[in-house]
C-alpha cells in the first residue's frame, strides 16, 4: 500500500473514485487557516483487497508532535481516524493495483504560529510497516 497526500481548497470524491479539487497543490497559508481539504490518494496492491485497515490523521509541528489548538470540543489534538477497506471491482485482472482516494474537509479558524512549519501526517496500519503520508505547510510569517 502507499499513499499521497495533496492540500487544496476544497475537494470531494465522486462513486466512481474520482477526485474532484479546487486551489490544488498548496503548501502556504494563512492564519488562523482558511477552509481546506486533504487528500489522500491511496493506492491498494491486489492482496490488500477486501480487508479492512485502520487509518488515523493527524496535525503535526515541525517536531512531529501533534498538537494542541482550540477548538469547539475544547483543547485538543486535531486528529481524525477511521477504518479503510479496498473491494475488487469485476473484471479487475489479478496482480492489478487499484487507487481509493479519500478526501477530509477541513473547517477554518485554527490559529497556528505565523512563520511555522506544520504537517498533515496520515497512517494506515498496514503488516508488517505502517504506510504513512505526509502534506506539510507553512504559516505566512506576517499573517
Amino acid at each position: 500500500m502507499r499513499i499521497h497526500l495533496l492540500l487544496a481548497d476544497s475537494a470531494q470524491a465522486d462513486p466512481t473514485g474520482k477526485v474532484h479539487a479546487l486551489g490544488i497543490g498548496w503548501t502556504v497559508t494563512s492564519t488562523p487557516t482558511p477552509p481546506a481539504a486533504l487528500i489522500a490518494m491511496i493506492w491498494v496492491e491486489w492482496h490488500e483487497a477486501n480487508q479492512k485497515f485502520n487509518l488515523t490523521g493527524s496535525l503535526v509541528d515541525g517536531d512531529g508532535k501533534e498538537i494542541d489548538v482550540d477548538g469547539p470540543d475544547g483543547f485538543g489534538p486535531v486528529r481524525f481516524e477511521g477504518v479503510i477497506e479496498a473491494g475488487r471491482p469485476p473484471g479487475l485482472p489479478p496482480g492489478t493495483d487499484q487507487m481509493m482516494p479519500l478526501v477530509v474537509n477541513l473547517g477554518p479558524g485554527l490559529k497556528l504560529t505565523p512563520g511555522y512549519r506544520y504537517e498533515w501526517r496520515v497512517k494506515i496500519d498496514t503488516m508488517p510497516n505502517p504506510t504513512i503520508g505526509v502534506a506539510g505547510f507553512l504559516i505566512r510569517p506576517n499573517s
